[in-house]
């Protein structure tokens, strides 16, 4: 079965506190988007890899990406994370088979590991939508006007990470929902695991166990610890 994973890289980084988009910043030698796209390259298990980005850089994304083999197109983005996954279902839809495997990845996280791509592939044999979560370590409270109202039993509790992968019919599916229904403009998902359990609750969505490695660069001294995980050689 065809695998595409996906690099969405369209968004604007604002709480990262930088004039250039964050995601062409330079890490150990490579900007975000391409640590994120040789990660997919290397996977035995990924066919393609298509990145969606703002419409600002694309032409820049394109020329530092010409090397790639597995990438397919660089396309635009929309103005929210659920845009640039509909702009992505639209290609992907026209270019792959309706029971491909995707993997939706986020390029603010650049040191994803082979152990979690080869996961994620194996668990859509099991599942039609997965995502990767890590374990909450600390104790998780409900706040609200300053206040702690209750604490929140941390053996159920799990933060997410990329990549969520699905097939292709399934998360087409759970889109072409939202689409329809007016309130999803005004109540949107952070995440696509979450338009699926919207839209789809049918569905489960299987977990697959991530890394603290494979952490989220959103403010500029996150770029600090990921250098400081390469440098010791903790990326695999």
């Amino acid at each position: 079965m065809h695998t595409v994973a996906v690099v969405l890289a369209a968004g604007s980084g604002s709480r990262f506190g930088s004039a250039s988009p964050k995601q062409l910043r330079i890490l150990a030698g490579r900007n975000l988007i391409e640590h994120c796209v040789q990660a997919f390259e290397q996977a035995p298990g990924v066919d393609s890899v298509l990145v969606v980005t703002a419409a600002a850089i694309q032409d820049q994304v394109s020329h530092d990406l010409a090397g790639h083999d597995k990438v397919a197109a660089v396309i635009r983005g929309g103005a929210s994370r659920t845009d640039s996954t509909r702009h992505a279902l639209e290609w992907l839809t026209a270019s792959v088979p309706d029971d491909a495997k995707v993997l939706f990845h986020d390029a603010a996280r650049p040191l994803v590991d082979q152990r979690i791509i080869a996961d994620c592939v194996a668990a859509l044999d099991q599942w039609q939508a997965i995502g990767v979560v890590v374990p909450s370590a600390d104790t998780i409270v409900e706040v609200a006007d300053g206040t702690i109202q209750r604490v929140l039993p941390r053996h159920v509790l799990a933060r997410c990470q990329t990549p969520q992968g699905f097939r292709l019919s399934v998360i087409s599916r759970a889109y072409q929902l939202a689409e329809a229904d007016p309130a999803f403009a005004t109540i949107t998902a952070t995440d696509d695991c979450g338009v699926v359990l919207r839209y789809l609750p049918e569905v489960t969505i299987g977990a697959v166990i991530g890394s603290e490695r494979n952490l989220k660069i959103t403010y500029t001294d996150d770029m600090a610890i990921a250098n400081a995980l390469i440098s010791r050689g903790d990326t695999a």
